[in-house]
C-alpha cells in the first residue's frame, strides 16, 4: 500500500469520526422526560412533574411496588447468585439479546457489567415527550396498561408478545422505555442520558436532533409517533459511581425479509465482533427457516449464551462447536412451534446430569418446569 493510499484511508477514517462526534452534539437529549417517567412510570423515588396529580402517582406505584418488590424477593435474589457464579470472566461485555421483549431487567441480572447491551423486538421504544401531553384520564388509563405488563414479565418472568406489541406500538406512554427504566431502578442503576437514533442501512447510528424533534411534533398519531421514536440509547451508571455503560433498544422484525429489506440491524450487529447474548421465550423462532439470518449470526458471533430451549437448538449449535449446559428438566415444548427441536432437546437434558434451577428463567416445559441451557463456544 502507498503512502498516498494509506494517508487517504486515514483521512476517510478521522473524517468519518468527526462527522459521528459532530452528530452526537446535535442529538436530542431526553434525560429531562427520563427522569420524570422514571418517577411516574417506574415509580422510583422522587417528586412527579407539577402537572401530574400525586395521588394518581401513587395509586399506580402502590401496583408497580408491589410486583417489582416480589419480583426481587422471589426472582431476582435467587437468580443473582446463580449468575454470578455460572457466567464466566472473560467473556465479551457487548451484549446482544434478540426477541427481548421489554426485558432490560433479566439481561442486567445475568450481565450486570456489561459494557452495552442491545435488546431487539418488534416494539418501539416510544415517544418520551407523551407525559407532558396526557390529561391525569388519559395518565390514569396509561399507567394501568404499564402497570399490567410490568406485573406480568416480573410474575411469568416473560410477556406475551400480542400484549406487548398493543401496550408498546399504540401506547400513550413510552412503555417500553419505562421498563428499561424500572429494570435500571430494580438494579439500582441511574440513567445519566437519553438519546434516539436511527440506523443507516449500513449500521450506524444517526441520532435525532432537534429539527427532527420538531417534525416529529407534528405527527399526532400515537403510534406513529411512538415508531418515530423507535430506537433508544440510554447510558445509565450504578448509583454511587462514575462506570458508564450503555443500553440499546432496536425495534426491529429480525426475520430474513426483513433483514434482507432493512439491514441495518443486521449491519449494526456486525460492528459490535463477537458477543456474549441471552434469549428467551422466543417463540423457538431460531429454529424456523425465516430466521436463518439471525440463526447464522448466533453461530458465527455468539462465544457464551444463556437461554431457555428457545435459544440456539443443538441441531445448530453442537456441528458448529458449541458446548451445552443443561439445568433442571426439559421434556416437551410449551406451544406447538417448539415441537421440531423438543426431542433434541430432552435428549441433551436426559444425557446430561440434574442441576437443580430455583428460578424460572424464560418458558416452562410442557410441565410447566423451568429449565436453562448455557451455551459456550469451545476453544479451538
Amino acid at each position: 500500500m502507498g503512502v498516498k493510499q494509506l494517508f487517504s484511508i486515514v483521512t476517510l477514517g478521522l473524517l468519518a469520526v468527526a462527522s459521528r462526534a459532530r452528530a452526537e452534539a446535535r442529538a436530542h437529549d431526553f434525560i429531562d422526560e427520563a427522569r420524570a417517567l422514571l418517577v411516574v412510570g417506574a415509580c422510583a423515588d422522587g417528586t412527579p412533574p407539577s402537572q401530574v396529580a400525586p395521588g394518581l402517582v401513587a395509586a399506580h406505584c402502590r401496583k408497580v411496588h408491589t410486583a417489582q418488590d416480589d419480583y426481587r424477593k422471589n426472582w431476582l435474589g435467587v437468580a443473582n447468585d446463580f449468575f454470578r457464579e455460572h457466567v464466566p470472566a472473560g467473556i465479551p461485555k457487548v451484549v446482544v439479546y434478540p426477541f427481548a421483549g421489554g426485558d432490560l431487567s433479566t439481561a442486567l441480572t445475568v450481565y450486570p457489567d456489561a459494557d452495552e447491551i442491545t435488546t431487539f423486538s418488534l416494539e418501539p421504544a416510544g415517544d418520551p415527550t407523551a407525559l407532558g401531553r396526557l390529561s391525569n384520564q388519559q395518565l390514569k388509563t396509561a399507567l394501568a396498561t404499564v402497570a399490567t405488563e410490568l406485573s406480568s414479565l416480573y410474575r411469568a418472568n416473560f410477556s406475551v408478545t400480542m400484549n406487548m406489541i398493543g401496550a408498546m406500538r399504540s401506547g400513550q406512554l413510552p412503555t417500553q422505555l419505562i421498563f428499561g427504566l424500572s429494570a435500571l431502578s430494580i438494579h439500582g442503576y441511574e440513567p445519566i442520558s437519553l438519546r434516539y437514533f436511527q440506523l443507516t442501512p449500513q449500521g450506524e447510528l444517526r441520532y435525532l436532533d432537534d429539527d427532527d424533534i420538531k417534525r416529529i411534533d407534528s405527527v399526532k398519531d400515537v403510534e406513529r409517533r411512538n415508531r418515530e421514536y423507535a430506537n433508544i440509547e440510554l447510558t445509565f451508571r450504578k448509583q454511587g459511581t462514575t462506570r458508564e455503560q450503555v443500553y440499546r433498544h432496536i425495534m426491529a422484525n429480525l426475520d430474513d425479509a426483513h433483514l434482507k429489506q432493512e439491514p441495518g440491524a443486521l449491519a449494526y450487529l456486525e460492528t459490535k465482533g463477537n458477543v456474549a447474548a441471552m434469549t428467551k421465550a422466543a417463540s423457538y423462532l431460531l429454529t424456523f427457516d425465516e430466521f436463518k439470518t439471525m440463526r447464522k449470526y448466533v453461530i458465527s458471533h455468539v462465544d457464551w449464551m444463556v437461554s431457555d430451549s428457545t435459544g440456539l437448538a443443538p441441531t445448530y449449535g453442537t456441528p458448529a462447536g458449541f458446548a451445552y449446559e443443561t439445568w433442571e428438566t426439559f421434556e416437551t415444548s410449551n406451544m406447538n412451534a417448539g415441537r421440531g427441536v423438543q426431542n433434541i432437546w430432552r435428549a441433551m437434558f436426559a444425557e446430561q446430569p440434574k442441576r437443580e434451577l430455583k428460578f424460572r428463567f424464560g418458558y416452562p416445559d410442557g410441565k410447566y418446569r423451568g429449565h436453562l441451557i448455557i451455551m459456550k463456544k469451545k476453544k479451538s
